[in-house]
């Protein structure tokens, strides 16, 4: 997916205007003129983000206005750093010289930022014409509801795969690959099969494979699962021998879930890797977005999942937009159909937009009908995923901007990572994500986001029992489809990048060279968290890259794997990382 990073500047620019207003309502050590200052600044910004639907909407095609998004929240993130440094607790000297430099640096900011207000015309950025439409009451949506819309449509095929597994009575392997475009529902199904009463007296695995095939890791996954054992090894060898162990007279089911690897000699070890073990009857499900590697993976041939039909579609909108509680819905009912054929058979297209279109007006849903992001993701995105792409889009634009944040914040953790709930929501409250409410605390505010990004499908509950976790088994735990992933990365492109200048949020795994932990030498993130660190050669290895002398860092996490051998002692690795007080 093409970087779309210029459509996080709303959810930005309205987090720093809070934080200015915050500044000028406390008036902490402001200079007699500062606070004109600040408020110039923020009415500079408030009319700065009148055009900023306008330009975000654009900046999927259109450069110059990708262009002009990225200078203005290059300038918004620069004046929270100044906002950050100048009510930082220094030394009375530091103070004094801050108070001495800030008004310049003010009126040089406030110049800089009218010259990107200026320069709009030239970038071809219009003000704002989208009126805020009031919503319909809202009628709360339960968890039935959600998983009534991600079933539909799926329930004959379900049929077909248990009739597949049915008619295989030999005993030994069978691998049934499953492949469809991204979006389509594959994992939906694969769900379906795993948590079907056929396979109760099944012991059950579900393994998230991702881009980057990892033989030895899917080995151990499997072998933790079946027997609540850590990782056995990295030798190949050893792996097979403890699987044939666990397979041997037992029937177990697998779930392989996105499998992209296309090399036929490691699809080759895969098949070999699952085939061990006297007297077992071993069934696993490969869901992959590729023909080819389905046919090469599988013992028997691929189910070929179809597109859902333009009347399915319609039904999970109707559900997701809790449309049958509408009292206007027989007036919305042809813009819906025709929203529905927009989807093109792809079930996540549907969950997000119909989330989406819940509450919303009659105008927002016409909007929506005739929106140009259907013509410019068809236009950028040239495979068969541009209608999933253009309804996440569309759904991510409706986001509230601190929504948007969150969300987009999810983008530094790998494909297929598994969040836990109350970790992000602490890292969103540590950066100062959460939109200020006299009402909720910023914990409930939490909760609310987490419950809004499920509900879109922007979020989904892990699959993986949690038994599997060596730590912390009671947290609940979500993961992110991959091409909703794909679009946290488009828009988060410039904040997560290690090696770019405005890097912001970093999260360096995998520190087995020093070539890694290298990459944050010249990164400045605001957020950081570094796992593996048993892997680290030596104190000097640490110190190189000046982690001590990073002040932008607001939050810093460190990950050891349990019970690893350690290259360095932990207390003399903390001296070269963490951050000194100022």
């Amino acid at each position: 997916m093409a970087a779309v990073g210029g459509m996080l500047a709303s959810a930005v620019i309205k987090v720093v205007i809070g934080q200015i207003g915050s500044a000028i309502g406390r008036e902490i050590k402001l200079h007699r003129n500062m606070k004109n200052d600040l408020e110039n600044m923020k009415m500079t910004l408030e009319s700065l983000e009148a055009v900023l639907s306008d330009a975000e909407t654009r900046s999927v095609t259109d450069n110059s206005a990708l262009l002009w998004l990225k200078r203005l929240k290059n300038a918004i993130y620069d004046i929270s750093g100044m906002l950050d440094d100048f009510e930082a607790d220094t030394g009375l000297l530091a103070a004094t010289m801050n108070k001495i430099k800030m008004p310049r640096k003010m009126k040089e900011m406030q110049k800089r930022l009218q010259k990107i207000a200026d320069n709009r015309n030239n970038y071809r950025v219009l003000p704002e014409t989208r009126s805020k439409e009031k919503q319909v009451p809202d009628t709360r949506e339960t968890a039935g509801n959600v998983e009534e819309a991600e079933i539909i449509g799926r329930t004959n095929e379900k049929l077909e795969i248990l009739a597949c597994i049915s008619g295989s009575t030999t005993q030994g392997t069978t691998i049934i690959p499953i492949c469809g475009i991204g979006g389509i529902g594959k994992t939906t199904l694969a769900r379906l099969v795993f948590n079907d009463s056929k396979f109760k007296e099944y012991s059950r695995v579900w393994v998230y494979v991702s881009q980057k095939f990892e033989l030895k890791k899917i080995g151990n996954i499997i072998i933790s699962q079946l027997s609540q054992e850590r990782p056995i090894s990295d030798d190949l060898h050893s792996i097979d021998t403890r699987l044939r162990e666990l397979f041997t007279g037992n029937r177990i089911l697998i779930i392989l879930d996105d499998l992209w690897e296309r090399n036929p000699s490691d699809l080759q070890k895969l098949k070999a890797m699952l085939k061990h073990g006297e007297g077992s009857k071993v069934l696993v499900l490969v869901t992959t977005r590729e023909k080819n590697i389905a046919q090469e993976i599988g013992t028997v041939d691929p189910f070929e999942l179809p597109p859902l039909s333009d009347q399915m579609c319609w039904d999970i909108l109707k559900v997701k937009s809790m449309f049958e509680t509408r009292q206007d819905k027989e007036r919305l009912e042809p813009i819906g159909k025709e929203i529905a054929k927009m989807c093109g058979g792809v079930a996540l297209a549907a969950q997000s937009l119909g989330h989406m279109l819940k509450s919303k007006t009659y105008d927002v849903w016409d909007s929506i009908r005739s929106n140009h992001t259907w013509n410019l993701c068809a236009a950028k995105e040239t495979s068969s995923t541009h209608e999933v792409l253009a309804s996440l889009l569309l759904s991510y634009n409706f986001m509230p901007p601190h929504l948007k944040l969150c969300f987009a914040y999810c983008a530094i953790f790998p494909k297929g990572h598994n969040m836990i709930s109350d970790d992000l929501i602490h890292q969103w409250i540590a950066l100062g994500f959460m939109e200020p409410s006299s009402t909720f605390s910023t914990w409930q505010l939490g909760e609310s986001y987490i419950t809004k990004l499920l509900e879109m499908s922007f979020l989904q509950h892990s699959k993986i029992d949690s038994s599997y976790f060596e730590q912390r088994k009671d947290a609940t735990r979500f993961i992110m489809h991959d091409l909703v992933h794909d679009l946290a990365r488009s828009v988060m492109a410039d904040e997560y990048n290690l090696e770019g200048p405005n890097c912001r949020y970093a999260w360096l795994k995998d520190c087995d060279t020093s070539s890694n932990i290298y990459l944050l030498e010249h990164a400045s993130p605001a957020e950081l968290k570094i796992s593996q660190l048993e892997y680290v050669k030596s104190p000097e290895e640490a110190h190189s890259i000046n982690l001590s002398e990073k002040q932008t860092i607001l939050e810093l996490t460190l990950f050891w794997t349990n019970g690893a051998n350690r290259s360095v002692d932990d207390m003399e690795l903390l001296t070269e990382l963490v951050p000194q007080p100022l």
